[in-house]
């Protein structure tokens, strides 16, 4: 009887998320995949018509190239920087200040930080002039007016880009999970004779797996979100090494290719769920 009513009492808190969930996110999701079969004016059934034309479009593969690269560098950078920032920060009793000033670029609207990076790198930027001022003064060189954006130099301003600010919350969330690791079992081992990075291979390194995994999945979920930056940066054609998955979507947006569209978001979206399900697998294992 109690179970029964715990069970009933699960089910009713539980409904307002599930049909939230399902009306906002399944639901529409279902419309998609439904469209990535059919025409985008008729409607009529095309099969996989639709997938086989999205990777045979040269936009689409670069796209997904580019966008893979961007991840495979940005993550990893991120995860490292943040951790060799957060080590020696877990060490200030204070460090409130700092985390908040980690945390400015979040607060900062999208497009002063474009505008910020546009100062920087493009032909008459900062850059440039702190350059051709340093050729001035050794005679190595004349002046410099290289258009960063406008190379395969723009990819690295996108990562630079990128990581300036999501390191912040990567730092707060490290600081978290070594804040939270027992000081007993640090003070053991320092007993026991184990240095600085054997402390932190040791100890501290496996007790900051479950902190590892959500900073991927978030800094994963975010690698996503740059277009915004590249977009405004560079517009809806920028250099080909920015070129990204989300430029491709609001092209194909903007001519009204939505059957495309549809399939290629399928195609993502079941990419990113594979590669959740798969960090999860790798993590249960670990845990096990």
């Amino acid at each position: 009887m109690k179970r029964g009513k715990k069970i009933r009492a699960f089910l009713i808190f539980m409904a307002p998320s599930f049909l939230g969930v399902a009306v906002f996110v399944i639901l529409p999701f279902g419309d998609v995949v439904k469209r990535s079969f059919t025409t985008a004016v008729t409607g009529n059934f095309t099969g996989l018509a639709n997938y086989i034309t999205i990777f045979h479009n040269q936009a689409f593969m670069i796209a997904v190239k580019n966008t893979l690269k961007f991840t495979l560098v940005c993550i990893p950078l991120l995860v490292s920087i943040g951790f060799l920032i957060a080590m020696p920060l877990s060490g200030i009793k204070e460090s409130g200040l700092i985390k908040s000033i980690y945390l400015f670029p979040m607060a900062m609207p999208t497009a002063t930080i474009v505008m910020v990076w546009k100062m920087v790198f493009y032909k008459q930027g900062f850059i440039n002039l702190v350059l051709t001022e340093i050729g001035k003064w050794t005679g190595l060189w004349g002046e410099i007016h290289t258009g960063y954006l406008d190379t395969d130099a723009a990819f690295w301003v996108l990562v630079c880009s990128y990581i300036w600010k999501n390191t912040g919350y990567t730092v707060v969330l490290w600081l978290s999970g070594i804040l939270g690791i027992p000081a007993e079992l640090l003070d053991a081992a320092r007993v026991d004779g184990a240095g600085k990075y054997k402390r932190i291979w040791y100890i501290i390194l496996p007790n900051l797996k479950g902190t590892l995994y959500t900073i991927v999945i978030l800094s994963f979920l975010n690698s996503f979100k740059i277009y915004r930056e590249a977009y405004l940066v560079a517009g809806a054609y920028p250099h080909r090494s920015i070129y990204l998955l989300q430029h491709t979507f609001n092209n194909w947006f903007v001519n009204m290719e939505f059957d495309k569209m549809a399939a290629a978001a399928v195609c993502t979206g079941s990419f990113l769920l594979v590669v959740i399900l798969l960090l999860q697998k790798v993590w249960d294992k670990d845990e096990a």
